[in-house]
């Protein structure tokens, strides 16, 4: 019992020396721990905090829009991209006012809005879905060359069948019609059984002007 009694009173002695030496750095560990945690959380608030509100200016804009009231959608658009630059709801919106441009014939301010939504757009098929409209916009202003190398920056494959009919109708106004026939196939084969009969079409329009030059 002696020896246990002093193994234990040794022990108790070695504890109380060890925290002696270290329990400063216990606390400040906790301690830093704990600020940690603490400015964690806070952040993960600020964050969910910050895209509401972006999501309220964006539900704004579509309120502005559908009233009719152009010119407050594009005030509450820039001020969108000015505070929340960082927020998907930003390229949501500048996607928006670039397909208004191209209805009211802006073609050059579609592409600067089309071009912003493109560089801010964190997800890979967001960013291809901005990089497949703005080769539309170019084609619709006979810059086909342009259009094929928006299309060439695509790497998200979502939007495969769409972009190689669009590459297709390029590649016909740069007098390409072989290189067509292949994007429209691809197309065609991308899209499976929800393939438009625009393309096939487009595939027999190709083979008949061939037949013609032949």
């Amino acid at each position: 019992m002696a020896f246990e009694a002093y193994d234990d009173y040794e022990q108790s002695e070695r504890v109380q020396q060890w925290l002696r030496q270290n329990g400063l750095s216990i606390v400040v560990g906790i301690a830093i721990g704990l600020v940690g945690i603490f400015g964690w959380q806070q952040w993960n608030k600020h964050k969910a905090e910050h895209q509401a509100d972006a999501a309220n200016l964006y539900q704004q804009i579509q309120v502005a829009v559908a009233a009719g009231k152009s010119d407050n959608a594009d005030a509450l658009t820039e001020q969108l991209l000015k505070d929340y630059t960082d927020s998907t709801y930003a390229v949501f919106a500048v996607s928006d006012r670039a397909e208004r441009q191209v209805q009211a014939k802006q073609l050059d301010k579609a592409i600067e809005s089309l071009g912003w939504a493109e560089s801010h757009a964190a997800d890979a098929n967001l960013k291809a879905l901005s990089q497949m409209r703005i080769a539309r916009v170019q084609l619709a202003q006979g810059k086909a060359a342009d259009a094929i190398a928006a299309l060439d920056r695509m790497q998200a494959k979502t939007y495969e069948g769409v972009s190689q009919e669009l590459r297709g109708d390029a590649l016909v106004k740069l007098g390409r019609p072989d290189d067509a026939r292949k994007a429209y196939e691809a197309a065609k084969a991308a899209l499976g059984e929800n393939a438009p009969q625009s393309v096939q079409m487009k595939i027999d329009d190709l083979a008949v002007a061939g037949k013609q030059g032949a």
